[in-house]
């Protein structure tokens, strides 16, 4: 049975779940047997590249003429989409829902995984406000304030959360107006905050943004450290680039522990007990919403945790480990989120286009969707989508622990080199087991 966002069961899996969840842990555990022999010295670098796109390339997509289309390509796209929703039917047969959820949610960080942080580029947003400090005759990067750098990424923190809540935890997530308030509410912050403090606010506060940004740091196509060039270059190099500002632990860990409850809240011993616990809508998002906390803050702490459990480090230095280490976490949220969403994302994104096509329901067929279906081709196979979600979830473990071993290298003192990588290599066995354990073996 295909559960909610495409995921399969156990059964679907072509070997028993078990051996999935021991192999997994084994896997990662042997990888880091490797990594210790193999990989002695620090290689990822983010000015090392592979290839250096030609010129005129960089010079394309630097152009003011791209960078227009693209922003007018958002721009338009979402006047279209809040036409959609405001003037639309309000039922499931508004593709609102479907744009939130599918095309930006998961939609957007994959396209940033391939070409770099595609939302700065076509953010509606960012073009809003630049078209304001236009009218205002003002510089678009700089604010009558300075953005404080205390504040750091906690601002994008609390927007990540009020996603995840409204899609995982309150009452009526797929209400049209829940997510019409909460897309006017973000555009209100969002307008705000880059007239008080320019560009800097949707760099560090921008909740979708930041998602972006993030995983972008593992994109294959990136800018060149000095010269700005396009360059393709090994996804982990450029994960040492992520910066290392406040609350820049809290970004992973909510994007991590909410993939990890929305696999949790689809395990019938969990929906049993939040139904036996209460009868009221409003209680069961209590429950939902202490939970989800629960596994966020389980993430965050854990690393903090294991980030620091090394030795010959002052307390100063070791204060600074959790976000230096943070890195090594992308590839892992990464990783589960494809293996959670794959299905969701191809199937429901298909669902998404159609109602899109015809957003009235006035029966237009002006691109012959009338004749539409979606293909349900992956649910079709589970056995093969299950494999595929195993490799995810291994894969984003694999190159998570090498992120983690080579910054290890770098921050570490020589005598505590391998002895300070253990408890996050634990921990990170932990996830593995856990994280498989939540896709397959409820």
């Amino acid at each position: 049975m295909i559960l909610a966002h495409g995921l399969g069961g156990s059964t679907d899996l072509p070997i028993p779940a078990t051996y999935v969840l021991i192999g997994g842990a084994w896997a990662l555990s042997i990888s880091f047997a490797v990594l210790i022999f193999a990989w002695r010295t620090p290689r990822l670098d983010p000015s090392r590249r592979w290839l250096v796109l030609p010129a005129a390339v960089t010079r394309a997509a630097d152009s003011s003429v791209t960078r227009t289309v693209l922003r007018g390509i958002g721009s338009i796209f979402a006047v279209y989409v809040a036409t959609a929703a405001f003037a639309g039917p309000a039922d499931a047969s508004n593709a609102l829902p479907g744009v939130f959820y599918v095309l930006l949610w998961v939609g957007v960080p994959v396209l940033s995984v391939f070409f770099g942080p595609v939302w700065r580029l076509i953010s509606p947003v960012r073009t809003l406000h630049l078209l304001l400090c236009a009218a205002l005759r003002r510089d678009p990067s700089i604010g009558p304030s300075r953005y404080p750098h205390r504040l750091g990424a906690w601002p994008a923190v609390a927007g990540l959360f009020a996603f995840v809540w409204l899609e995982l935890a309150s009452t009526d997530p797929g209400s049209v107006t829940a997510i019409q308030i909460w897309c006017v509410s973000y555009v209100l912050i969002s307008i705000a905050g880059g007239m008080v403090f320019g560009d800097t606010w949707f760099e560090r506060a921008d909740p979708f943004e930041k998602f972006s940004d993030t995983v972008a740091r593992m994109s294959i196509l990136a800018r060149g450290a000095g010269d700005r060039e396009l360059v393709v270059r090994n996804p982990l190099d450029g994960l040492r680039s992520f910066p290392v500002v406040p609350g820049a632990v809290a970004v992973v860990a909510v994007l991590l522990g909410s993939t990890a409850f929305d696999s949790a809240s689809q395990i019938p011993a969990w929906r049993n007990m939040v139904d036996d616990m209460t009868s009221s809508p409003s209680g069961a998002a209590g429950w939902r919403t202490a939970g989800l906390l629960i596994l966020i803050s389980f993430v965050g702490i854990s690393f903090w945790f294991a980030s620091r459990a090394t030795g010959g480090v002052d307390t100063h230095q070791r204060s600074k480990l959790p976000g230096k280490l943070a890195h090594s976490l992308i590839p892992i949220v990464f990783g589960y989120i494809l293996a959670h969403y794959l299905t969701y994302l191809v199937e429901k994104g298909q669902a998404t286009a159609i109602l899109l096509a015809d957003p009235f329901r006035h029966g237009w067929n002006l691109l012959g969707q009338q004749g539409w279906e979606v293909s349900y081709v992956l649910s079709e196979h589970p056995g093969i989508v299950a494999t595929i979600k195993v490799l995810c979830v291994l894969g984003g473990h694999v190159l998570g622990v090498a992120a983690a071993h080579d910054a290890s290298l770098r921050l570490l003192p020589v005598g505590h080199r391998l002895t300070g990588q253990l408890a996050l290599m634990v921990l990170m066995v932990f996830y593995t087991f856990g994280g498989l354990f939540l896709l397959f073996g409820g």
